[in-house]
């Protein structure tokens, strides 16, 4: 028997999930319940904030970006020794791709396929009835998708959530609580999202007022009775690592690897040796690969730029073995960043990249890469599903063929070309890697 589950979702962006869902995880594991989270979609912020409130990880469930078996074997893992599940979604409840139905990315897709009722926060501010609408529009829009119930958020006064529970009472949508609109409540934010939460200062104290909130204005018996569904007892494989010692850049400039990757890493034997670019560490010279992650490596260009023992250690690395960077890390094997204010740093200079802060645009979305070339992602022609989110411009030309990462669609298969570089022994690009799609 798999732990019964809920999702956590909403009409739209912005409306309080992350809030009510680490308000209920935290409220519920206070009380003695073994709580394990989920994140929908390719979030790699929010699943730190879950294991922060629950003291367990938590993994993302993509409908798009992982294929069944993965898939599965992740929610299993998920509801191992666990009394209930709290997977939070992403965007709002149908937002996804043009895909076959249920590999959307949606979160519906994983409410659906695990029979895990929906419990759909609603900003009702700047509403009243009408936000009753909203509510119904999502309960009869996919008769795959079970609405358990409806959490009012930013409530303004006693006679405002009158109003809105006589909407929501007419609609045939049980209210299980209300969250008052308090300022309070929102943790703070960057350019991707909230600041993370190693970053987030008083995380614990936030974290028990969220619990304290939960249990005063929402029926957190409620909640729980709501729970239900089962996930198929599969136990596939995770994505394989690159190495047998990793050297991990793991500090404030470089956090983001997904916790499936990590784990799958580990399952298989390798070891994980992390080293701090921030404080001037180098990559472990007994590592037979390195590996940077995504971060932040923008907002602490000059810091970078002067840790002369890291970035000559990365040269001297790459020298013999393989190293690889994903999104910041991607900009500091570069030859320069530009941060915000316009200032040029330089950086490792092991890619023939120079990419901007200061001149910033959005990249946002599902990316399918064919490999150009055997690499640490795989044998040439492999095909990866992953993600871009980041602001950064790349001033530099694109590789071509022979010299690129791989050829990358989105995710409806429109061309975006050539992406990423391979120099020798080092390689990297602004995607972000999820999975290994075997079609």
């Amino acid at each position: 028997m798999s732990a019964p589950g809920l999702l956590i979702a909403a009409p739209r962006s912005s409306s309080g999930k992350t809030t009510v869902a680490l308000a209920l995880m935290r409220a519920l594991t206070r009380r003695g319940l073994r709580v394990r989270a989920a994140k929908c979609g390719p979030d790699y912020i929010d699943p730190a904030f879950h294991q922060a409130a629950t003291g367990r990880p938590s993994f993302n469930l993509d409908s798009f970006a992982m294929v069944p078996p993965l898939l599965d074997t992740l929610a299993r893992a998920t509801t191992a020794d666990a009394d209930l599940v709290i997977a939070e979604g992403s965007m709002g409840l149908f937002d996804g791709v043009r895909a076959a139905e249920s590999r959307t990315g949606a979160n519906a897709d994983i409410a659906a396929r695990y029979g895990w009722p929906v419990v759909l926060v609603v900003d009702v501010s700047g509403a009243a009835q009408s936000a009753a609408a909203v509510a119904l529009g999502c309960r009869l829009y996919d008769p795959r998708v079970t609405i358990a119930g409806v959490i009012l958020n930013k409530v303004a006064s006693a006679r405002h959530r009158r109003l809105v529970e006589a909407g929501m009472a007419r609609a045939g949508l049980p209210v299980l609580g209300a969250l008052m609109r308090d300022a309070q409540l929102v943790l703070p934010e960057r350019h991707l999202g909230l600041v993370q939460a190693g970053e987030t200062a008083d995380l614990e104290a936030r974290l028990d007022r969220l619990a304290d909130l939960a249990a005063a204005g929402i029926d957190l018996d409620a909640v729980v009775a709501a729970a239900a569904g089962a996930v198929p007892d599969v136990r596939g494989a995770l994505p394989p690592p690159p190495g047998q010692r990793i050297a991990v850049a793991r500090d404030a400039a470089f956090s983001f690897l997904y916790p499936h990757l990590e784990t799958g890493w580990r399952m298989a034997g390798a070891e994980l040796i992390p080293f701090s670019p921030l404080e001037d560490e180098p990559p472990s010279s007994d590592c037979d690969v390195c590996w940077l992650p995504g971060g932040y490596p923008e907002l602490y260009a000059g810091r970078l730029a002067g840790a002369a023992t890291f970035l000559e250690g990365l040269r001297v690395f790459a020298r013999t073995r393989p190293i690889h960077g994903e999104c910041g890390g991607y900009m500091v094997l570069g030859r320069s960043l530009e941060d915000a204010e316009g200032v040029t740093h330089p950086m490792a200079d092991l890619l023939p990249v120079a990419t901007s802060y200061h001149r910033r645009k959005l990249h946002l979305g599902y990316r399918v890469a064919r490999l150009s070339g055997d690499g640490l992602l795989g044998r040439r022609g492999t095909r990866l599903i992953g993600h871009e989110f980041h602001y950064a411009s790349e001033l530099s030309p694109s590789a071509p063929e022979p010299d690129a990462l791989a050829h990358v669609t989105d995710a409806e298969g429109s061309d975006l070309g050539f992406a990423g570089h391979r120099v020798g022994t080092v390689s990297g690009s602004f995607f972000h890697l999820i999975a290994q799609d075997p079609a």
